[in-house]
């Protein structure tokens, strides 16, 4: 089953953490360097979650924030003009 993508921002840590689901306590945790923190499933391997730290500061210019990850998004529900 797929997971709906939530993004929530902590203000206190100055974190973005986009997510699949809410962190727990068996959820293995990654450096993924320059402030970039991957949680991953334990049984799976899967990436379940990314936390940017330092968040405000990476947006003040006008520069993209590359994920060092691979993504495929798709929409949670069809598009009006398509069918499931």
């Amino acid at each position: 089953m797929a997971s709906t993508l939530t993004l929530s921002y902590d203000r206190a840590s100055d974190s973005l953490l986009i997510a699949l689901c809410p962190p727990y306590a068996d959820q293995e945790a990654e450096e993924l360097g320059d402030g970039l923190l991957a949680r991953f499933n334990p049984d799976t391997n899967a990436i379940e979650a990314i936390e940017i730290f330092g968040f405000s500061k990476r947006f003040q210019g006008d520069r993209p924030l590359p994920l060092p990850i691979l993504a495929d998004l798709h929409p949670a529900i069809a598009p009006p003009h398509e069918t499931l």
